[in-house]
Parts: C-alpha cells; sequence; structure tokens
C-alpha cells in the first residue's frame, strides 16, 4: 500500500494537463533557441557573402574607371593636337624653298660666317612634309660660328642641325661642313624642283650626254 500511495503523485503529475505545458514549452524553447542560432550563423554568412560581393564590385568599378580615365576629354585633346599641329605647319614650316634659301642667307649676313659650296636636296616624300636638306661648307671665326649655329636652333623657321664636321682652322678662322635639315609640305618639295637625297651609298646619276645636232 505504502508504495502505490508513492507513486500516486508521480502519476498525477503526469497525468496532469499542467505538467505537459511545461515539457511543452520547454521543447518549443528549444527549438526556438536552435533556430535562432542557425538564423543568426545564416545571417553571419550572408553578411560576409554580401560583403565580399561589395568589396568585388568596388574593385571592378574602380578598374573600370581607371581603363576609362585615359579616354576622358579625348575629344578635346585630339582638337588641341590638330590646332598645334596647324600653328606649326604656318609659323615654323617654310612656304616654300625660296624661303628657305632666303632666310639661310640672313642669318648668315647677321653672324658674320661666309657659306660656300651650297647644296640642297629633298628627301622622299611623307604624308605631310618633305625633309629638305642643305648641305655647306661654312668659315668664320669661332664665335661667328655659333652665333650662325644658335640662330638656326632658335630660329622661327624649323631647323635642325643633322652634323657638323671640321675641315680646317687657319688664322683664327675655322672651317665646317655643315649639314642642316627643314621640311616643306609635299607639293610645295615636288615644286621647288629640288635634286633628290642621295641616299648611304648611292652613287649620283651620270650626267646625261648632250647629242650632236642632227644626230
Amino acid at each position: 500500500m505504502s508504495e502505490e500511495n508513492q507513486n500516486t503523485p508521480w502519476r498525477e503529475r503526469l497525468s496532469s494537463p499542467l505538467t505537459w505545458h511545461y515539457v511543452g514549452f520547454v521543447i518549443l524553447l528549444v527549438v526556438v533557441i536552435g533556430l535562432a542560432v542557425r538564423l543568426g550563423l545564416d545571417w553571419a554568412a550572408t553578411n560576409d557573402r554580401s560583403a565580399d560581393a561589395l568589396t568585388g564590385k568596388q574593385v571592378e568599378l574602380k578598374a573600370m574607371d581607371l581603363a576609362t580615365a585615359p579616354l576622358r576629354g579625348l575629344e578635346q585633346r585630339i582638337a588641341d593636337s590638330r590646332a598645334k599641329m596647324q600653328d606649326f605647319y604656318s609659323t615654323r614650316v617654310p612656304a616654300n624653298y625660296s624661303s628657305i634659301a632666303l632666310r639661310i642667307g640672313q642669318l648668315e649676313v647677321r653672324s658674320g660666317v661666309r657659306l660656300s659650296r651650297v647644296q640642297y636636296t629633298q628627301g622622299k616624300p611623307g604624308s605631310y612634309l618633305t625633309e629638305i636638306t642643305m648641305e655647306a661648307s661654312i668659315s668664320g671665326t669661332y664665335p661667328e660660328i655659333m652665333r650662325f649655329v644658335n640662330s638656326l636652333e632658335r630660329d622661327q623657321t624649323f631647323f635642325v642641325i643633322r652634323g657638323m664636321s671640321l675641315t680646317g682652322q687657319q688664322s683664327g678662322l675655322v672651317n665646317l661642313r655643315l649639314r642642316v635639315s627643314t621640311w616643306l609640305r609635299p607639293a610645295d618639295a615636288e615644286a621647288s624642283g629640288l635634286p633628290h637625297t642621295l641616299e648611304p651609298g648611292e652613287a649620283a646619276p651620270e650626267p646625261t650626254p648632250v647629242g650632236k645636232e642632227g644626230e
């Protein structure tokens, strides 16, 4: 009897609806906690992936920005370059062969040197310009020659000194062989009638014999 009396309260508790409510509440609480933990882990993983994706997009955007940077204002830069080229052609490229010879003569007189054996030739025509070469012997004092060379390099007409070689020196006078280049527009160079510049190793053409009358 005593054993049955001891088991009776447990049976009553197990059969009580309140007990099962507590049990259900505990189970539900465990499930909710589990779901909350899982949700938190998933949220953290999602945030990490979102941050990585955002960082990747930012890197791509920066790369595209750097790649397109040289193209910004390209149209304006092209227009500026064309304007500079046109200004160069109009101010520093001679209009014709006569203006080259005239300018060289003016610089010769101003510097006090003496030019002799002056030869002008034209190179192969380019798309925009043709090189004109002047070779001459120049004699004068050292200051006079330096004045002439400096005036060529600083002149508004575009001259480029290709070479200078000492040929002699006597009584304070210096003798040099000078080679200078400038440029003409192809049509102006062709109209000048200048002979063509010989390529390295190329021999000068033999003069054409003059035939006798009646032959």
